[in-house]
């Protein structure tokens, strides 16, 4: 086989990439599968609950509840976009996956990243509404509000995503290093594996994080600060504990969706020398985590969003 620098005047693109599970241990991927199997499940039964108990509850049937389904959905569309390349690798060391198929694969994981990011943001927002003019709320969330913020929200990630698949295939690719690094395809991932300048996707995806999660944080942090403001001015304790307390779900939802992405960031710009393991078990977090936890925090912390689920529970079984 020639040597990397000899491809750099031949273009080549790789008909499929090897994925990869958790590195040096993939002897216990069959035991490695069986958390990961549980978490998926979790994921899905628990943001699909949350989905029926909004759906079937008309006093859910307010803007806070339909940007928590938005939510939701994300949550079912990020966890679908990883399951079935990651069970395939470590059930059935299926770790093969088409040069398209890894784009699309990309595109949609890093779509459902950026409208996770915005509906965080839309979140936030909604709480200040909802505790700066509570008298107002209605009036400015209303349905048609809600629905262009949707419309608004899956047009960003789809514009700002559009180009990456793109820039990917113009690119000239070295045949012997079509290994990534995950069981799923990240953009800053399969672009390394390039013999050619990659300047270009260099600079677009620090433009996307920076334009898109990076943007929507500091926002959110803008807004729970004008909260803070607006709470402090509350004259009863009370009140200020109870208006604070609508806000604890979102603030955990926020936290367990930016410090993953603040790690896969920092890891992938600087931490070229860890172990592998170490890069994978970052990504796993980033993408499988939040999905889990989002419907436990929820369950927990918001009454009408747990007594919603049980009844929806409670019907499955009584029709079963």
């Amino acid at each position: 086989m020639l040597p990397p620098q000899a491809y750099i005047n031949i273009f080549f693109q790789p008909p499929a990439f090897l994925l990869i599970g958790i590195p040096g241990l993939e002897a216990a991927h069959g035991w490695i599968s069986i958390p990961f199997s549980s978490m998926y499940t979790v994921a899905l039964t628990g943001n699909c609950l949350i989905l029926l108990a909004i759906r079937r509850t008309p006093s859910l049937h307010q803007p806070m509840y339909y940007f928590l389904s938005m939510l939701a959905l994300t949550d079912v569309g990020l966890t679908l976009s990883t399951l079935p390349t990651t069970l395939g690798v470590l059930w059935f060391d299926h770790r093969l996956i088409g040069f398209n198929s890894c784009l699309v694969q990309m595109f949609f994981l890093h779509s459902f990243s950026v409208v996770e990011s915005s509906v965080l943001l839309a979140m936030s927002f909604d709480r200040f509404v909802a505790i700066s003019n509570p008298l107002r709320y209605a009036a400015v969330l209303t349905n048609n509000v809600i629905i262009k913020i949707g419309l608004a929200i899956v047009t960003r990630a789809t514009c700002s995503l559009f180009p990456g698949p793109f820039l990917l295939k113009r690119l000239n690719y070295c045949p012997g290093k079509i290994i990534l690094s995950h069981s799923f395809c990240f953009h800053a991932d399969i672009m390394k594996r390039a013999c050619a300048d990659i300047t270009v996707n260099i600079l677009y995806g620090l433009y996307v994080v920076l334009s898109t999660v990076g943007i929507d944080s500091l926002l959110i942090v803008l807004s729970y600060v004008l909260i803070l403001h607006t709470v402090m001015g509350l004259a009863s304790p009370k009140e200020r504990a109870r208006a604070l307390n609508t806000c604890v779900s979102h603030i955990l939802a926020v936290l367990v969706f930016y410090i993953p992405v603040i790690g896969v960031s920092m890891i992938h710009r600087f931490g070229r020398y860890l172990p592998p393991i170490v890069h994978a078990l970052v990504a796993y977090v980033y993408l499988v985590v939040p999905p889990v936890l989002n419907p436990i925090i929820y369950s927990v912390k918001s009454k009408p969003i747990r007594e919603a689920m049980l009844k929806v529970l409670k019907r499955v079984g009584h029709s079963s």
